[in-house]
């Protein structure tokens, strides 16, 4: 690397799962010399995609670094996964870019999943080109997958080349800038031919398009297009930079990676027109040549050799060996390759580099040199987990290091996280889909050796009564010395959802002494830890109202076992009822989808409140509902496979409510069979 500021840029490459990412990356390495050979997804043998998880499932899983040259220019790629379960990764790598190349396929119908990463980098002002891969395979004209783009973009979009083909067959294009017409060759750079004539109306009506969006940003560009004066093509090339720099818009070029065709020219553009750091930089109000170095962490790895590595992007000033940042001194600055790293002395202000053995810090964090805390930088939400399995170690042996190993997981991935559950005892770990917590689960079983076995979760049902009841309990036990003998009348009767319980006592005469009386507290709450349904009882009241003891054989515990006696009896007569956990959900879908998202929650028991055009999101609509947990199971699945993948929700607990009858005598039934 340089470590000359202006000659740095790094670029995250993203897009949809099997648009071709870790393909195109393999060929921006090869064209550059970094490589000798491509790798292939079929052979494992990528640079990205390098971790067991990512080559036994054929996708990326989590971010990758690449970092090579071309045209005396570091370029550091940060290969993010595509799979909208990962998106976390992708979105906190995002973080600290300079730009993003947007990788799709030519498809006009799977464009739309584009949308949520457009979005993300349109809400962090992160400067982002498209690159249309596999246009071997297009179906649609070129225009007409410009259209779709320009429908899920809120940026304009701006070609800057046009596709020459020979029987449906792309064997080239015209850059719109230079209006020089080229023809791809096979592992050699595209060369000059005579401009096709055929394409002449087509070409300058693109091209026309190009400068005008560019003029709604430069005046005298404007002033030129007005006065039909051609600009020259450094006057474009000056302005794409600068509009490009500040995302007022969205290049677009095309090629087929697999054949490194138009990777050359994404080479030169991201040399030419993407931002340098120092303008990435004053955009978080930070300074290059400050003395403070300051750095932000973008995924955290744990390694089998050298334990936990931070990538980190550098913010301000140079990073150097044996520095201090936040009080604790890494253990190496390293470059990563892949599955490699070099070790190296100094980064500086762009590079995007790792730190070992910072065991503390969490991705998102904002660390540095100085003596006071600096300002946290701002960092990517993290997703709420919409996707849950139970989990049991194979082994009980390992059920004392699950919770460690349980948190370095999450270490790596914050989209991941894990609860014991209050009532149904079980270890729930939650993440962003099925395939998510698969790739979890394995990390557990590789890195960590804990094999573990699953389930759905269960549902966290609650009990409650109809009516009031009256029930008297007697316990009374003789042994050789002092027996026991407690003896209660009980008073039980429902309380408005919510209320929770409540107990009271209206004893008169002392008939139960006072020092008694908790105990029979006691012994009713530990009935309510299940009910004769099965469940914990909720929103019941409990008044202790007569009788009895034994001035020799009375004690605390016989009248707490005496209370239990009446409420297993009392409850039964009180007509029971299941409760189930209800959510507020909010549903976020592209508005052509809406009467299906709705037909589907309306499926699910779900209740409707209402939806409307998404105020912050153009062309999406938002739901709001009520919607019992038992049915949350499978509902990102559900929703996913309704919009094309991109649909998402959000939720929270919101209420208690009686299941359906015949909904409960099934659930009931069940148990009973169990």
């Amino acid at each position: 690397m340089s470590n000359s500021i202006k000659n740095i840029r790094n670029i995250a490459v993203i897009g949809p799962y099997s648009s071709g990412k870790t393909t195109l990356l393999e060929s921006l390495l090869f064209v550059t010399e970094k490589i000798s050979r491509k790798g292939s997804i079929a052979q494992h043998n990528t640079v990205g995609d390098s971790s067991p998880e990512a080559r036994d499932h054929g996708m990326s899983v989590e971010v990758s670094v690449a970092s090579t040259t071309h045209a005396n220019i570091d370029l550091t790629f940060l290969d993010c996964p595509g799979s909208i379960e990962f998106l976390q990764e992708t979105y906190n790598a995002l973080v600290g870019v300079g730009t993003a190349i947007i990788v799709c396929e030519p498809e006009t119908e799977r464009i739309l999943t584009l949308a949520p990463l457009f979005k993300f980098l349109d809400d962090w002002d992160i400067p982002h080109l498209v690159f249309i891969n596999k246009m071997d395979r297009a179906k649609n004209n070129f225009l007409e997958i410009l259209d779709a783009l320009k429908e899920a973009s809120s940026r304009p979009l701006v070609p800057q080349q046009y596709p020459i083909r020979k029987d449906r067959e792309l064997i080239g294009f015209i850059d719109l800038v230079s209006e020089q017409a080229y023809h791809y060759h096979p592992d050699s750079p595209a060369d000059p031919v005579p401009f096709p004539a055929e394409l002449k109306i087509e070409e300058q009506i693109t091209r026309e398009e190009m400068l005008e969006t560019l003029a709604d940003f430069d005046d005298q560009l404007l002033e030129k297009l007005l006065e039909e004066v051609a600009p020259s093509s450094d006057e474009i090339l000056q302005d794409l930079r600068q509009e490009l720099s500040a995302d007022q818009v969205v290049p677009v070029m095309f090629g087929i990676a697999e054949q490194d065709y138009g990777i050359r020219p994404l080479l030169d553009a991201l040399v030419k027109e993407a931002p340098a750091p120092t303008v990435t930089t004053s955009r978080r109000q930070l300074k290059a040549s400050a003395s403070e170095t300051i750095v932000q962490v973008l995924k955290n790895f744990y390694t089998p050799q050298g334990g936990k590595l931070s990538l980190v992007r550098v913010w301000q000033g140079e990073l150097k060996d044996g520095m201090l940042l936040n009080g604790d001194r890494p253990g190496g600055i390293y470059h990563l390759m892949g599955g490699h790293q070099q070790a190296i002395q100094t980064a500086v202000t762009g590079e995007i580099v790792a730190l070992a053995r910072m065991d503390s810090i969490k991705v998102g964090d904002t660390l540095s040199t100085g003596e006071k805390t600096v300002q946290p930088l701002r960092k990517a939400d993290i997703m709420q987990p919409v996707y849950a399995l139970a989990i049991t170690p194979e082994r009980r042996k390992d059920e004392v290091k699950l919770s460690a190993a349980l948190g370095k997981l999450i270490d790596e991935d914050p989209s991941l996280a894990w609860e014991q559950h209050g009532d149904t005892h079980e270890v729930i770990l939650w993440g962003q889909g099925d395939i998510h917590l698969q790739v979890a689960l394995e990390r557990l079983n590789r890195k960590y050796n804990i094999p573990m076995s699953t389930q759905m979760p269960k549902v966290p049902y609650k009990e409650t009564i109809r009516k009031s009841g009256h029930s008297h309990g007697r316990y009374k036990h003789q042994t050789g010395g002092h027996g026991a003998f407690g003896d209660v009348h009980l008073d039980i009767k429902p309380l408005s959802r919510g209320s929770g319980f409540q107990f009271h006592q209206s004893i008169v005469g002392g008939v139960v002494p006072k020092q008694y009386i908790p105990g029979v507290e006691m012994g009713v709450k530990d009935s309510l830890q299940q009910g004769p349904l099965g469940y914990p009882v909720v929103d019941v009241d409990v008044t202790l109202t007569n009788g009895s003891y034994h001035s020799v054989d009375s004690s605390e515990q016989a009248f707490k076992q005496a209370a239990r006696i009446a409420m297993k009896e009392g409850m039964q007569n009180c007509d029971p009822q299941l409760l189930e956990p209800i959510l507020t959900i909010n549903l976020y879908i592209p508005n052509e989808f809406t009467s299906n998202a709705l037909q589907l929650v309306s499926g699910k028991r779900g209740q409707i409140l209402g939806y409307e055009s998404s105020t912050d999101w153009q062309g999406w609509d938002h739901i709001t509902a009520h919607y019992p947990i038992a049915e949350m199971h499978d509902l990102i699945i559900e929703l996913r496979s309704l919009t094309f993948g991109v649909g998402f929700f959000d939720w929270q607990y919101d209420h208690l409510q009686a299941v359906p009858e015949k909904v409960s005598e099934k659930i009931l039934s069940h148990n009973s069979a169990d």
